[in-house]
């Protein structure tokens, strides 16, 4: 048999945040919608029962997973009773099923590398020989995989990338999307839907004849993804819907015909109340009055998960955006210093989780002589974000709870449960007066991606790839991104990332007394990269902006690090690094053509042709 080795020389160690459950990839484009139209809803296609998984915390001295090739080579034998390394006189090889008519070695033919995966650590090495490995598990259990290749590594992180070019003249020109999951199924969604509003539902300036209402939302779904499913189907009608009643109230005020900034905030907050309502009061009436097991899956799935939320909503008259947040995700706004030439980062959401003061206190407020509401940075010591939809655990009374598990399922009440509801949708939104002249461009992404980057580093990375793609220095620039040249004159690439210093942000995108000294992301800290500070890490590989993210939160230039972090399979991944979902939205004074076109060169065609929206 012709044998393949093992070597050595990296580890890591566990480490899972909150969330540790399952979602479903439900990826969507978004639609231009003429005046208003009535949004059509489908029912989630199936259903999760997964209970939520113990949280596990960061260990306080993590061990590297990217470091130093070691000066020792150490070697693991799938056929020995133990993996555990060996010196050079105990060499043992990890067997491949191709046959060798001699006992020499062979000659490694390609650069093959292979993980052993254990609970708590992993381990890479070289795979000499060309056959695939005999056994996919070790006698002890662990995991034993070939790594991905660099080039099928990038296959796996623009397998579901889609970027579209906004010709509708209004501020917008072009944003791309994409998701890399790290649960099986994801638990992220998102949606994206520009609404053509006329002026008999919205007042515009100068007689123009309409505007348009850009929605972007990704939703960070937990404890199963049907939850983040619905948001996706139905979050942005809603809004549409309060922010059409709104708008067309305004209109009839001799004093203004544009709703006060007051009206349009409680618009958007209102929508998300009464979805969240619609999931978990709403369900509970209906199944009662048709007790149905079937009934029920249907309809208590989504309270039975949850998710977090996070909407921005463009107003190309006002050039206003608002952003709704609900959870942790984040929304990050890149504007560009004209005197240094430097892009600074500026929040616009802050992290809504038990360690948050601000959330912490209202906790508190609401629920007094409750000691524990907050406890270990989480509510009842359980659920990390304070804000979230669906999660009805933390909004049923023990008594609708027992009704519920007893006629259909459900887990028992939480012992610190007194009085709920605990867990709120109401979302905090932000206003920011947006100018496309400037090149604004904002990013949302789920917590995946701020578990791995700063927020300067993603401005700073953001910024980088625009520079790249106006100097030619990226791969094969097109008509794909033409548009950036409007922005600015084109000059020499910066040497580190093109952002302006403001301390490193936590994940509320504030910096105290306490986090100022915190160093790197959580996931870098749990990574041990050794120059986590340095920027040199980065790298310009591709064409979407949203996979240019999501690879330098990998690993950028590390490849090993990248392959690595994408070979590992569910539920393993899910100790190194959550789902992910990232958008980015360029503002810009772009052509006026009235079509939204798919960028083909940054949008995936694995899932057939994409279509753009019309």
């Amino acid at each position: 048999m012709r044998r393949a080795v093992i070597s050595t020389f990296r580890t890591a160690r566990r480490s899972a945040l909150r969330k540790v459950i399952s979602k479903g990839p439900l990826f969507h484009r978004p639609a231009v919608e003429h005046a208003l139209r009535p949004f059509h809803t489908t029912a989630a296609r199936r259903y999760s029962n997964t209970r939520q998984a113990a949280f596990m915390q960061l260990p306080r001295t993590p061990v590297a997973i990217v470091g130093a090739i070691s000066a020792v080579t150490a070697y693991y034998s799938l056929k020995g009773p133990s993996l555990q390394p060996q010196s050079p006189e105990q060499v043992r090889s990890l067997t491949t099923d191709a046959p060798t008519a001699s006992p020499t070695p062979p000659v490694t033919t390609h650069d093959r590398k292979a993980l052993v995966v254990d609970n708590d650590q992993f381990f890479t090495g070289q795979i000499v020989g060309d056959g695939p490995l005999a056994k996919d598990t070790d006698d002890r259990g662990r995991k034993v995989l070939e790594m991905l290749s660099p080039d099928q590594a990038t296959e796996r992180l623009r397998k579901n990338e889609q970027s579209y070019l906004v010709g509708r003249g209004k501020g917008v020109v072009r944003y791309d999307v994409v998701q890399l999951p790290s649960n099986d199924p994801i638990e992220d969604d998102h949606a994206e839907k520009i609404v053509e509003v006329p002026s008999s539902v919205a007042a515009t300036d100068n007689g123009a004849p309409s505007s348009d209402w850009m929605f972007w939302g990704v939703f960070d779904g937990h404890s199963g993804w049907t939850t983040s499913a619905k948001l996706r189907q139905v979050l942005i009608s809603f809004a549409a819907r309060e922010l059409n009643t709104t708008y067309k109230a305004a209109i009839s005020n001799t004093k203004s015909p544009f709703p006060d900034p007051a009206s349009i905030d409680a618009a958007l907050k209102s929508a998300f109340v009464k979805l969240d309502n619609e999931i978990c009061i709403e369900s509970v009436d209906k199944v009662f009055k048709n007790p149905s097991k079937r009934l029920g899956a249907e309809l208590l799935a989504p309270a039975l998960s949850g998710s977090c939320a996070l909407l921005s909503f463009y107003d190309s008259r006002s050039k206003t955006l608002r952003v709704a947040c609900t959870g942790d995700s984040r929304a990050v706004l890149g504007r560009k210093n004209g005197k240094t030439g430097k892009w600074f980062a500026t929040p616009l959401s802050e992290d809504q989780t038990g360690s948050n003061p601000n959330e912490e206190a209202r906790m508190r407020a609401e629920h007094p002589g409750e000691p524990q509401v907050i406890y270990r940075g989480r509510v009842l010591g359980n659920l990390e974000p304070t804000r979230a939809f669906g999660d009805a655990a933390y909004k049923w009374s023990k008594e609708v709870q027992d009704q519920i598990r007893k006629h259909f399922f459900g887990r028992s009440p939480n012992q610190l449960l007194k009085t709920p509801p605990y867990v709120t949708a109401e979302p905090v939104v932000t206003t920011t007066k947006i100018e496309p002249s400037k090149g604004d461009f904002v990013v949302l992404a789920t917590d995946g991606l701020w578990e791995m980057l700063t927020n300067e580093e993603v401005v700073g990375l953001v910024g980088q790839w625009v520079e790249a793609q106006n100097n030619g220095s990226s791969p094969a620039k097109s008509s794909g991104t033409a548009w950036l040249t409007s922005w600015f004159n084109s000059s020499s690439p910066s040497t580190g990332l093109p952002v302006e210093k403001g301390g490193n942000m936590d994940k509320t995108g504030k910096v105290t007394a306490e986090n100022k000294d915190a160093g790197a992301p959580i996931r870098q800290q749990q990574w041990q990269i050794p120059d986590a500070n340095s920027h040199s890490r980065f790298v310009v590989e591709d064409k979407n902006v949203a996979t240019h993210l999501v690879r330098n939160a990998m690993g950028g230039k590390d490849r090993d690090m990248v392959s690595a972090l994408l070979t590992l399979p569910s539920p393993y991944s899910r100790r190194y690094r959550d789902d992910l979902t990232v958008e980015v939205i360029f503002f810009g004074e772009g052509e006026s053509d009235g079509v939204v076109r798919v960028n083909e060169e940054a949008s995936s065609q694995s899932n057939g042709e994409p279509k753009a929206k019309l």
